[in-house]
């Protein structure tokens, strides 16, 4: 399975991957931290796509909202699940994520256990 995780911030990167590496070893997971790029790379028709996309939502340049939006509309993109992973747990932004075709909606939880059960719950 490949897995990548869309965020500018480093050390939630670090521990994402760390986690993950945790849950399952054979998972191929990459972090990019502009959203841009992420996008560009995919649009390359020898890019190995992700199966699944967890995307920060408080990005500069371009907002998660708005890579969400360009994801969906590329038709080799569109049926890829992305996963909503924020600090934010307010009602309006996972409202938002629904309408724009997001597979879910993940605050961010500062405990290392709750985030291991969270993706794992997803990833397996």
């Amino acid at each position: 399975m490949r897995v990548l995780l869309i965020d500018d911030d480093k050390d939630d990167g670090q521990l994402f991957m760390e986690v993950i590496e945790e849950i399952d070893p054979s998972i191929e997971v990459t972090h990019e931290e502009d959203p841009q790029e992420a996008l560009r790379k995919f649009d390359s028709s020898s890019a190995r796509l992700p199966q699944i996309i967890f995307l920060d939502i408080n990005m500069p340049v371009i907002s998660g909202w708005q890579c969400l939006a360009e994801f969906k509309k590329r038709e080799h993109l569109k049926a890829i699940p992305v996963f909503m992973y924020t600090t934010s747990s307010r009602q309006r932004e996972k409202d938002i994520a629904e309408d724009l075709g997001a597979a879910g909606f993940i605050t961010k939880p500062d405990d290392y256990n709750l985030l291991k059960r969270t993706l794992a719950g997803i990833l397996c």
